[in-house]
């Protein structure tokens, strides 16, 4: 884990950007769902489960946007080189996220 004086003595901008856009509902979800390769619109939305059209839409534009995901001549979404790169940035925390899950099964809070 790196020091607070280290932590400190970057320029948190980057990372507080990153954390303002992926921390926004739906957004890691997405980028999951994406993961694996192209995907349109409509299945998208049907793999989202309770994420409406709407906002989905939203957060299409966003990662767009941000340069994570483009919209392909054929209109299916996919990663950007950076947003693969998040990815697998990503793989950790979703592979603690499983070991964690499978840890509390049991449990409440």
């Amino acid at each position: 884990m790196r020091s607070a004086r280290r932590r400190e003595a970057a320029d948190p901008a980057p990372i507080h950007a990153a954390m303002e856009l992926l921390g926004q509902r739906w957004m890691l979800r997405v980028l999951w769902e994406l993961e694996p390769g192209p995907i349109g619109f409509l299945e998208l939305r049907r793999r989202m489960g309770n994420c409406s059209s709407s906002m989905l839409s939203v957060r299409l534009q966003h990662l767009q946007s941000a340069g994570l995901v483009v919209k392909r001549a054929d209109k299916a979404y996919e990663p950007t080189p950076i947003g693969r790169e998040l990815a697998v940035a990503l793989q950790p925390l979703w592979d603690w996220s499983r070991r964690w899950t499978d840890g509390h099964s049991g449990a409440t809070r």
